[in-house]
């Protein structure tokens, strides 16, 4: 009770005006007694006495005042706070110098008042100064002893923005550091911010550490401390025997609040852990072919799209328009850019890249020279469920974007795909490998002057990206949050995992690098084994897989496959001057050919055969072999049917 009094209750103004009077008061007469006594003459009477101390109440009172010096918070004060304290005691000193020399009766002589005066300085400074002090430490002992039920921490690292995190949590209420954790012996015996510091070298050294300061968590003060201890104190942590300890991510220094810290102090996220080293990228050169472009982005409200949105507006490009359906994200990305790029001259589009209508009236408003396209349906259970609707807006709104930025003169088209367009299993990565076969078919007709234009078709895939709307890695968190169980599909499925900036950042990179009609596939690195993404999850949550949260097995959806491929059987690739990125070699088609099977498609699709819809499709793509989903039929009777021919 008492702790919770002196962090949440400061001292009234008037109680340090009334203390600092009464201790600068006494000081004054303590001070005229002295140089009386030393002096040779009588002791005050009680008159005399009540006088100089009254006088001096008033003086100090005036003093303070004007100096304002009773409405600091004592319990935060620092050495530039004493100045005005100091200021105040000396102004007091003069007008008290002047007030003896003016009053005989005091029997004081000359040369003593002197002495008076520099002795009330001093006592009046020490008095003042102690009581701050005095109140400091007690504070301080009270909130490191009193009631302690804050969660014991130990802060990772020696670096500078780690020992400042002792200041910054000193005087948190849910938060108590208990030392320092550092890899290696280089520390031993220090300490450092009167904190010990703790080492390990090995897994059972860390064991220790942890046993011997009876830490509830481990504190990182940066992201990057975090990445570069994954496989140490992360894998020491979630391998261990006993319930893992926390681990902690600090706030950044423009997010911190001393009082509501435990709200902004975020456990460490699983795509902390997944993410790779910043990749690198020309940015320069990136700059040089966006900035001062008007800039379309379809799709801009979602998680690809938005994140495109926030790097063009870093480069300073000449508008923004961002083209979506979903009012909300549209609106929220909008409230975000307005804060964050106040100069930006951007646009909020309400539309639907199905209807070739109203594309036609953003190009006619704002004739975009450069088009990201990353408006699409991507889930695949969903898609599997609903193939017109997969048609109609991955292949139709893929098409129409494609069509109207070459009748309207646009400069480059980046068209976003996926892994799941290589030999597709479902219904939505053959319909994304249908639009960029429409891209690429269109871009070499009109590179071969076949068909009229100058626009130029990119494309690029990559795997999953963590964190996006609708992702695993949110949807394992909430079941975690609901105390399990985690479901996953099946035990050996696979997926790529790469973090939505850095997609973006190779999106934006290619898109440069671009002399027409290429896809680009994305270096991936290895792909995670969603099982054991699960049992990560569930430990960085505090929790052991298997006794706390159960894992559940429920069976590949409809669509699904085992692992995903970045580039089918039949490809090979070519390497750029990029070594994230690499050149897919396709099969060609011809875009007349293309264009009247895509006619007879989106038309089958709008009238809503789902049957008539998937064989086409399999028609277009041969490649398109469905797992695990009530299409399997159609594999078989085409199969039969080329037998038969």
């Amino acid at each position: 009770m008492l702790k919770r009094l002196l962090q949440t209750r400061y001292l009234k103004y008037w109680v340090v005006l009334l203390i600092d009077t009464v201790i600068t008061a006494i000081s004054s007469l303590v001070s005229v007694l002295a140089v009386r006594y030393f002096g040779g003459s009588a002791a005050l009477n009680s008159h005399e006495a009540l006088w100089v101390f009254v006088a001096s109440m008033a003086i100090n009172i005036a003093c303070f005042a004007l100096f304002n010096t009773y409405r600091h918070v004592i319990r935060h004060s620092s050495l530039k706070g004493l100045l005005p304290l100091g200021l105040a005691i000396l102004t007091k000193s003069v007008i008290f110098f002047l007030l003896l020399n003016i009053v005989p009766s005091l029997h004081i002589a000359e040369k003593n008042i002197i002495l008076g005066v520099g002795l009330d300085l001093m006592i009046s400074l020490v008095g003042l100064i102690g009581i701050r002090v005095l109140m400091i430490v007690a504070y301080d002992w009270v909130v490191e002893h009193a009631d302690d039920k804050r969660k014991r921490v130990l802060v990772y690292g020696v670096s500078d923005k780690s020992v400042a995190l002792t200041s910054r949590l000193f005087r948190s209420p849910h938060y108590r550091i208990v030392g320092f954790m550092t890899y290696g012996t280089e520390m031993s015996g220090y300490k450092v911010s009167e904190y010990r510091t703790y080492y390990f070298r090995n897994e059972m050294e860390f064991d220790t550490v942890l046993s011997l300061s009876s830490a509830d968590a481990i504190l990182f003060a940066t992201d990057e401390d975090v990445y570069a201890e994954k496989e140490r104190i992360i894998k020491y942590n979630n391998e261990r025997n006993t319930k893992p300890v926390k681990i902690l991510v600090a706030p950044q220094v423009d997010e911190f609040d001393g009082e509501s810290i435990k709200m902004k102090m975020r456990d460490i996220r699983i795509e902390d852990l997944l993410g790779r080293d910043e990749i690198q990228i020309n940015r320069e050169e990136i700059y040089n072919s966006f900035h001062d472009k008007v800039v379309m982005v379809t799709g801009g409200a979602g998680s690809i799209g938005s994140e495109i949105c926030r790097q063009m507006a870093d480069l300073g490009v000449k508008k923004l328009i961002i083209f979506d359906m979903a009012e909300t994200p549209l609106h929220e990305i909008r409230l975000e850019l307005e804060k964050s790029f106040p100069e930006l001259d951007f646009v909020p589009f309400i539309g639907d890249v199905r209807s070739a209508k109203r594309l036609q009236v953003a190009f006619d408003r704002y004739n975009p020279e450069i088009v990201f396209h990353a408006a699409a349906y991507k889930h695949v259970p969903l898609m599997e469920e609903n193939p017109c609707e997969a048609v109609l807006s991955n292949v139709l709104g893929s098409k129409n974007v494609a069509d109207l930025c070459v009748k309207n003169n646009a400069e480059k088209v980046v068209m976003i795909s996926t892994d799941k367009a290589v030999n597709p299993t479902n219904v939505m990565g053959c319909s994304k490998r249908l639009a960029e076969i429409y891209c690429q078919s269109l871009g070499m007709a009109i590179a071969s002057g076949k068909t009229q234009g100058r626009t130029k078709f990119v494309t690029t895939r990559f795997g999953n990206v963590l964190g996006s709307n609708g992702s695993v890695i949110p949807h394992f968190r909430r079941q975690i949050e609901h105390g399990g169980p985690v479901t996953v599909t099946h035990p050996k499925i696979n997926r790529f995992f790469m973090t939505i900036p850095e997609a973006c950042r190779l999106v934006m990179e290619a898109a440069t690098m671009s002399n027409g009609n290429e896809i680009f596939v994305f270096e991936m690195g290895e792909p995670v084994m969603i099982i054991d993404l699960a049992k990560k999850m569930i430990k960085l949550a505090g929790y052991r897989p298997g006794e706390d949260i159960e894992i559940k097995f429920t069976g590949l959806r409809p669509g699904e496959k085992l692992y995903e491929e970045v580039l089918s059987n039949e490809e090979n690739t070519i390497p750029t001057n990029h070594n994230k990125i690499k050149i897919a070699k396709v099969r060609e088609y011809d875009f007349e050919v293309v264009a009247t099977k895509y006619e007879e498609l989106i038309d089958t699709a709008k009238g809503g055969d789902v049957i008539g819809s998937v064989r086409r499709m399999k028609q277009i793509v041969p490649e398109f072999k469905s797992n695990n989903s009530v299409f399997e039929e159609l594999d078989r009777e085409i199969e039969t049917t080329e037998k038969s021919a």
